[in-house]
């Protein structure tokens, strides 16, 4: 009887150890766009390692959700308890709280360069060989060119896209607003397939071969390219492009029913140290450090890059003036449907 009250003293203090282990771990949960995986999978872990050192070896764990930024801002305003955001449209941060007051309006003040630790542009996946001669914006509205990138109305990615061209149309029109939305109704017209997110319509590109070009971020191009380089692909970066910035938070009012603040904060913090910005060229993402990319001038061609801001006014009057319903886009596609 004494044995067995010892084993069971023992069974007791040995489930309570491994409690006590599992309950030193710290689990965040950032929620990304959609053709971010390999990117955090490659940050996450040394993150991971560095808490732990700094910590006395408290174990964290970073679990990652991705779709279209659109889509994972609104699971978040309908519960999804996500303890960072990582978009690719400040739009899809700000809704945090304009619409959920989950985030203070000084969010973009809280981190460097806007909370905006990495930035890109849109650039061109076209086929072996560049077979329809694909340059510049003007040779995607030829009628023999198919495009494949995201629907605007659920993908940061693709509204770049859509501002990038219009903004390039803009200036190589002097301003004419005719000639833009000519350009922008047969831009639109020449899309194959509108997918829901960024990473849908690289599948539709790659794996189902449809479309002449592929648009999307550089980052996600370059890194297609080397993902299937038995395929040939090549990419161009038109010369006048916009500059599509990355902004992050961390959820306020999710971290602290979490308790996860300290860990979301160091997490947001590291990608801005000198580790992150390294791992993060290595995607083919630019960073706001001069050093780092003069060494890396040959793999980010240059470009002219306009903001957002400077080219059509804030973020809220661009997603009312030309997303919402019956907006510009609307007015476009029903153009080209005539």
């Amino acid at each position: 009887m004494a044995v067995k009250s010892v084993k069971t003293l023992w069974t007791a203090l040995t489930v309570s150890l491994v409690l006590a282990g599992q309950a030193q771990a710290t689990e965040l949960l950032n929620s990304s766009y959609d053709v971010s995986r390999e990117l955090f999978a490659a940050l996450n872990t040394p993150f991971e390692q560095q808490w732990a050192q700094q910590n006395g070896g408290d174990k964290l764990i970073i679990k990652q959700s991705h779709a279209g930024s659109s889509k994972q801002a609104l699971a978040i305003l309908q519960g999804l308890k996500a303890d960072v955001v990582t978009y690719n449209q400040v739009t899809d941060v700000q809704i945090l709280h304009d619409k959920g007051n989950l985030i203070p309006a000084n969010w973009q003040s809280r981190l460097p360069n806007n909370s905006s630790p990495f930035y890109s542009t849109m650039a061109f996946l076209v086929r072996k060989g560049n077979p329809k001669n694909i340059h510049d914006w003007r040779d995607l509205v030829r009628p023999d060119v198919k495009l494949i990138f995201p629907n605007p109305k659920t993908s940061g990615n693709a509204r770049y896209t859509y501002l990038a061209a219009w903004g390039a149309a803009d200036k190589a029109d002097g301003g004419d607003k005719a000639k833009t939305e000519q350009f922008m109704t047969q831009f639109l017209k020449n899309v194959e397939v509108f997918d829901t997110g960024g990473r849908g319509a690289t599948t539709t590109f790659v794996e189902r071969g449809l479309g002449d070009v592929l648009i999307s971020f550089e980052s996600e191009v370059n890194n297609i390219r080397n993902q299937y380089a038995q395929q040939g692909f090549e990419v161009v970066v038109p010369k006048v492009n916009i500059l599509a910035e990355f902004p992050v938070a961390w959820v306020d009012k999710n971290v602290k029913a979490n308790g996860t603040e300290k860990a979301a904060q160091d997490y947001l913090k590291y990608l801005y140290s000198p580790q992150a910005q390294t791992i993060i060229t290595d995607y083919y993402y630019r960073v706001n450090n001069p050093q780092l990319m003069e060494k890396l001038q040959d793999k980010f061609p240059q470009t002219a890059l306009f903001r957002v801001e400077d080219q059509f006014g804030s973020w809220s009057e661009v997603m009312k003036t030309h997303f919402s319903s019956g907006g510009e886009l609307d007015k476009l596609l029903a153009a080209g449907r005539k």
